[in-house]
């Protein structure tokens, strides 16, 4: 990764070097006043007396609750066997999830799932979480979406607090890259964990927190992602055996098979498993048993983003992620140690010099750094010194002549103190002469930017770049060229395609100046629209599409693919029939389709559309056991949907009041993109329709688009009718949707639309399988890959001008959580991750609490600041007895009266939210 910032504890090293001529960070003073801090986790006592009562070895960054807990087993046996305090930051409580035990939604679903969490990671030895109050809005796959939602500034901020107040050595995040279905939440979250282990040891970098809150400038030693891998090894080696796809790749594995002495014998990944179910809100309680086979159990993977501290390369030990930051190294390092390396460039050209800087500090005397490079690599140290103990080297690395373009190497330095040994790793990419690449869709241009931003390059290696192209339709493609030399440079661009697609001019010529970057456009064309749509066809859904750059006297291939989407040209009202090949057509309705639940012959202008493909979930066993069948037509006022739905066993049938979250049992969801250009689906009409309820007719509501809530709040006019067969065998929906409920006119040559099936077999409010028309992984929320739906005759009413969306903002708060309140009493660290108040701000409880004749009693006494009070009362197990809110002014006082009942122990918490944002937690616990 290329930065420029410092690495370690910088505000405590900046404070020692004022006090002592050696350059030490507080891990390794810890160290030294601890005789065996090598078999133990090193606490850093100078960051614990600046930021409070906790101090964290690890901390995973994400998004919703349930997000760590398939690391719960690797977090679990640290916690066990090493003593290590693992944390959770999750950004959001999950207020957008589903619900499988109960009606609750918004803020309320929230705090139930805040508690499952607590409960779940429980299991693990996990006490602290951190929730920042930022807003579950629906499923996106939409990280600019997110982005603006959550405020990119205002989350940073409160990230980089608690990585300030907690002190952790390593994060552990998710993965950061818009890879296809990769919720847009969870990129996030991992984005703000990069740039937070990036900045919060730059104590320029919110300043306030330092200068005015007392917290550290705090640069954690390692991040990690949790990748996705396919076809892993199992059993107690699959840490040894597993080999990266790209091997430049640094990937530690943590047997879930080990067993835990303190749990009866029973292995961490069964464990795990059982802190899973917790999180019965989203219908996990039904997770089937780990098996009790040692060799059916796997690993768990951490992909090593960046370093400050010495390793051992090859370490497969459960502990190996841990090496340098919290344990000495293989070869004797000590825990602590900072050992940086950074290039000043990512992308580097064969036989042009690039220059590396490395740092290390250390309490040893004899300090060198010697280096291992590819083959034909050579280097020249061009500065170095020593002094203290601490070691600075700038060195000047040359790629051999014909390193292979596109590729990527491991420059590996090798830290020797006082004869004890680690390394560190930094990857660099041969970048060719000239390089040519697919234009990215708007999600990954923005992530480009951002890793530009963070000077995280090594990042962008997880996307492959795909457009969408429709059955028999032609489309222009772009091509970004650039010349990456200092001299001028001819070059040429060709596209090849498989077979079944063609393209105009398919080689074309480009001249470039110096370092100069231009785009050239193709035209390509689906000839043969036999070839299967969406997920079924190509590889993996993909059509070939490369992209062959010449340049330089050089040629690489960016291997791209095309996603073939299905095409229907619905005719209009007493039209006729297509005759395009390319798309669905029936014969020509005699008039608008009544939506009564039937589906008559002639009724609807369109159709069949097959939306029979499994896009997520288990493969039916039968076109009985699930699949479907849709049909279109349209007047001037709006679009008919018909869907005819084959299955087998009914699901949960939900009463009207909770016919929302539509994933959970059998429903059907229609999504539509006016315009065919959204970048997510805040600006597309999509809703979710269940066949029946408990009242006995359909219902459903608008879900992840520009406008959500039940359908007669978000959809007037929009008309709705089913029928169920009896015996069951499945069921018929039909509705109308009005042009004047999308959010912007129909194109009605762009427009987009998908229709889903969502099939559940059980009675817990779970759905096992996933059908539609035109589907990948996630494409629910990827409008570019929806069918492409022409409306034959329609004349736009409007100019295509698109509604801002409404989106949820209601987020359960952390003021309004007890469990926060009462960790942030004892943790010291701030609720939200939002300033805490000052002193002369704060709060008092000037009388109490005290509780007589089952009532809790107490007065508040305000500082120099108004606000808001949220006080509780909870019993022995933490269930809430009651709760007050109250408002105080500044110099005020209120008077808190909570119903206790006869608890034999009641625990107050009591939370303030000053009007300027800031915030404070007490808790006390009182007996009758």
């Amino acid at each position: 990764m290329t930065r420029s910032l410092p690495r370690g504890p910088v505000l405590l090293v900046a404070l020692l070097m004022a006090l002592s001529s050696l350059l030490l960070p507080a891990s390794i003073l810890a160290q030294e006043a601890t005789p065996d801090a090598g078999a133990s986790p090193i606490a850093s006592p100078a960051a614990e007396e600046v930021s409070g009562a906790v101090d964290l070895d690890v901390l995973f960054i994400g998004a919703h609750p349930d997000d760590e807990a398939s690391g719960l087993s690797t977090y679990g046996q640290w916690n066990e066997y090493d003593g290590i305090n693992v944390g959770v930051i999750t950004i959001t409580r999950g207020e957008g999830g589903g619900n499988a035990v109960g009606t609750e939604e918004g803020p309320a679903l929230g705090l139930i799932r805040e508690r499952e969490e607590r409960t779940a990671v429980g299991y693990a030895g996990i006490e602290h979480i951190y929730n920042l109050d930022k807003v579950d809005f629906y499923y996106t796959v939409s990280a600019p979406l997110t982005e603006e939602t959550w405020g990119y500034e205002d989350t940073l901020e409160r990230v980089v607090r608690v990585v300030r107040a907690t002190t952790p050595e390593i994060i552990i995040t998710m993965n950061p890259a818009p890879t296809p279905g990769n919720h847009g939440h969870h990129q996030m979250a991992a984005r703000f964990a990069v740039a937070a282990y990036d900045v919060a040891g730059d104590p320029t970098v919110f300043p306030e927190q330092i200068e005015n809150e007392g917290l550290p400038a705090w640069a954690p030693a390692k991040i990690f992602t949790r990748p996705f891998f396919q076809n892993t090894p199992t059993g107690e080696s699959c840490a040894t055996e597993f080999v990266p796809t790209d091997p430049t790749e640094i990937v530690y594995g943590v047997w879930g098979g080990t067993v835990s002495e303190a749990n009866g014998g029973q292995t961490w990944a069964a464990i795990e498993r059982q802190g899973q179910r917790e999180y019965a809100s989203q219908g996990w309680a039904s997770f089937p048993d780990i098996s009790d086979n040692p060799d059916e159990i796997g690993c768990d993977y951490f992909l090593l983003i960046d370093s400050r501290s010495p390793f051992t390369i090859g370490n497969t030990e459960p502990t190996a992620i841990l090496e340098g930051a919290l344990f000495e190294t293989t070869g004797g390092l000590a825990a602590g140690t900072v050992f940086d390396i950074e290039t000043t460039q990512f992308g580097v050209v064969g036989d042009q010099p690039f220059e590396v800087n490395v740092s290390a500090i250390t309490s040893g005397t004899d300090v060198s750094v010697s280096y291992e490079l590819p083959a034909g690599w050579t280097s020249e140290v061009t500065s170095s010194s020593v002094e203290n103990g601490t070691l600075e080297e700038v060195v000047s690395i040359t790629p051999s002549v014909d390193a292979e373009p596109a590729t990527r190497y491991q420059i590996i330095a090798n830290l020797e103190v006082d004869g004890a040994t680690g390394q560190n790793v930094e990857i660099v990419e041969v970048a060719p002469p000239v390089e040519g690449h697919l234009e990215p869709l708007p999600q990954v241009t923005q992530f480009r930017e951002w890793v530009q931003d963070v000077n995280a390059p090594v990042l962008d290696s997880l996307i492959k770049p795909v457009v969408s192209i429709g059955v028999g339709e032609s489309r222009d493609i772009d091509v970004t060229v650039t010349n990456n030399t200092s001299e001028p440079q001819d070059a040429s661009v060709t596209i090849i395609l498989q077979e079944g697609f063609t393209v105009e001019n398919d080689t074309q010529g480009v001249a470039l100046g110096p370092n100069e970057t231009t785009t050239v456009t193709f035209t390509i064309t689906n000839e043969d629209t036999s070839l299967p749509t969406a997920n079924e066809g190509g590889v993996g859904g993909d059509y070939l599409l490369d992209i062959r750059t010449v340049g330089g006297g050089v040629a690489t291939t960016e291997e791209a693919g095309l996603n073939l989407v299905p095409v229907v040209n619905v005719p209009g009202p007493g039209g006729g029939a297509s005759a395009t090949p390319a798309a669905v057509a029936s014969p020509v309705a005699a008039g608008a389709p009544t939506v009564d639940g039937t589906i008559s012959e002639g009724e609807y202008a369109a159709g069949p559309l097959d939306l029979s493909r499994v896009w997520e979930g288990e493969e039916p066993e039968s076109a009985a056991d699930a699949s479907g069948e849709a049909w279109l037509a349209w007047d001037d006022q709006g679009i008919y949907v018909a869907v005819s739905v084959t299955d087998e066993a009914k699901g949960t049938v939900l009463p009207e009041n909770d016919a929302k979250r539509h994933w959970r049992t059998d429903s059907v969801e229609i999504a539509i993109d006016p315009l065919g250009t959204a970048e997510n689906t805040s600006a597309t009409f999509k809703i979710g329709v269940f066949p029946e309820t408990q009242e006995g007719g359909p219902a459903g509501s608008r879900d992840a688009d520009a406008y959500q809530g039940p359908l007669a709040e978000t959809a007037p006019g929009l008309e709705l009718a089913s029928s169920v067969s009896d015996p069951y065998d499945g069921y018929v929906i039909e509705t109308f949707i009005p042009f004047d409920l999308l959010p912007a006119p129909v194109d009605p040559e762009n427009m987009t639309m998908n229709i889903f099936i969502y099939d559940s077999d059980t009675d817990d409010l779970t759905g096992q399988t996933r059908l539609g028309w035109s589907v990948w992984g996630g494409v629910q929320g990827d409008p570019y890959r929806w069918g492409h739906v022409h409306l034959e005759g329609y004349t736009a009413s409007g100019e295509g001008e698109l509604e801002p969306p409404q989106m949820p903002l209601e987020a359960a708060r952390s003021v309004d959580s007890p469990w926060s309140i009462l960790q942030s009493a004892e943790d010291g660290v701030p609720l939200a991750g939002a300033p805490a108040v000052s002193e002369a701000e704060a709060v008092q409880v000037s009388d109490g609490p005290t509780v007589e004749g089952g009532t809790l009693t107490a007065t508040v006494q305000a500082g120099d600041a108004g606000g808001q009070i949220h006080a509780f009362a909870l019993d022995q197990d933490g269930n809430v007895l009651g709760d007050q809110v109250l408002t105080i002014g500044a110099g005020g006082t209120a008077d808190i009266n909570i119903e206790v009942g006869e608890a034999d122990s009641v625990t107050f918490a009591l939370s303030f939210l000053s009007e300027a944002g800031s915030v404070q937690a007490i808790a006390d616990q009182v007996t009758p």
